[in-house]
């Protein structure tokens, strides 16, 4: 690869603003083709259910590798589902992160049971199978990890605890879409895998939606009765389900992108691989932590979130504002220490890999179409802003 200074920034492209996330690149190749098919759904007047959403059900499960893939509303309701469909229900315990989105745990409390939340690996910043097990007691019922953005959990530790424990499996596959674990797709190695269609997923669609698989027929017929209503058949219902149902629109849009998703992947790991470059070029590699994929996965970057030590993020997110570059913090709260869990007793310092996280992770623009000189003014700007203040620091 070609050597990058990216300490100097050309004036032609020194002021221009970076975007964290521009869904509108990728999808503006497929544009006339989704709609297309949404001027046949809305001639045709079928907007829920039908061949559509069958249509990419058959290829989530091929993507997937699983044997059934379910539709649903949001990757929200899939989570609810899941658990529903695990039986859990007040009482019961269910062992997740508290460094991820906020469903993960919601999910948990809407059934009435009590979500448990263990710690992450720092260097992967998912889920520590070493603190679950510690944390398995005779009311845990399931176990969720999260393919953080993009990266496959240590699942051969995980799977191993739930056999022993006779444990539910559920992967919170949200940001992992067409990630891999020792050659295995997520969403096919435990009981469930819950997907999310939020248009800044990997595989976006135009609104909320989601999906998720099974291995086990039984399993995945039970997740199509709870997500319509409880029915068995029309208008007898066993169960208190959900309306959670994908509609044809969302679905035939969505099988379209699913032929971008590996190209976009792609783009997206490359993307990453040249900021790593870029990073070492100008040895902010020895100063940041950057992430990394470890052996056995194929990380599929919904997110490059790197450490910023020594109490800076914050500052350093800041300059980046002020020079119009997109970057987040995903997430600056861990759930443990969210208001609406106050109840459940952790007291600070409780999780202090998940803590220190919140208070060092940011995420910079990674998404599909990303330019090389927006790359290159993330990293200038990013150099800049690192050394301005050291230097300041040394010199006080």
């Amino acid at each position: 690869m070609t050597q990058v200074k990216p300490t100097v920034v050309a004036p032609s492209t020194a002021s221009v603003a970076v975007p964290l996330l521009d869904v509108t690149r990728s999808n503006a190749a497929i544009r006339d083709e989704i709609l297309q098919l949404w001027a046949q759904i809305y001639d045709q007047g079928g907007f829920i259910g039908g061949p559509h959403v069958k249509n990419l059900e058959a290829e989530l499960a091929r993507v997937c590798e699983s044997r059934q893939a379910i539709a649903c509303a949001s990757g929200s309701d899939a989570l609810v589902l899941a658990l529903m469909a695990a039986g859990i229900e007040p009482g019961d315990e269910v062992i997740c992160p508290a460094f991820t989105f906020f469903a993960t745990a919601s999910a948990i409390w809407r059934l009435g049971a009590t979500p448990v939340f263990a710690d992450i690996d720092p260097q992967t910043f998912n889920i520590d199978p070493v603190h679950v097990r510690a944390l398995i007691n005779n009311h845990t019922k399931a176990i969720i990890p999260v393919h953080l953005f993009g990266l496959a959990c240590d699942m051969s530790a995980l799977r191993a605890i739930c056999a022993a424990e006779d444990l539910w499996l559920i992967e919170d596959c949200a940001q992992s879409i067409g990630a891999r674990y020792q050659g295995q797709a997520v969403g096919s190695i435990g009981d469930v895998g819950c997907f999310s269609f939020y248009p800044s997923k990997n595989l976006g669609g135009f609104g909320d939606g989601g999906f998720m698989t099974a291995m086990d027929d039984q399993v995945a017929a039970q997740l199509r009765i709870f997500a319509n209503h409880g029915m068995t058949e029309q208008y007898r219902h066993e169960y208190v389900g959900l309306n959670s149902r994908l509609d044809s629109l969302q679905a035939a849009a969505l099988w379209v992108k699913c032929r971008q998703l590996e190209e976009l992947a792609e783009q997206r790991r490359a993307n990453v691989a040249r900021y790593q470059q870029l990073f070492a070029d100008c040895q902010l590699d020895q100063v940041l932590g950057l992430p990394n994929e470890p052996d056995g996965c194929f990380h599929v970057w919904n997110q490059y979130t790197i450490r910023i030590p020594d109490g800076r993020r914050d500052e350093i997110k800041a300059v980046l504002a002020e020079r119009k570059i997109g970057a987040a913090v995903y997430y600056p709260i861990p759930l443990n220490r969210q208001r609406c869990f106050a109840s459940l007793g952790y007291a600070e310092g409780s999780l202090p890999h998940t803590e220190l996280a919140c208070r060092e992770v940011l995420s910079l623009p990674v998404f599909p179409g990303l330019t090389h000189a927006e790359q290159d003014r993330v990293v200038a700007v990013l150099h800049e802003a690192w050394h301005a203040k050291s230097c300041l620091r040394a010199a006080g």
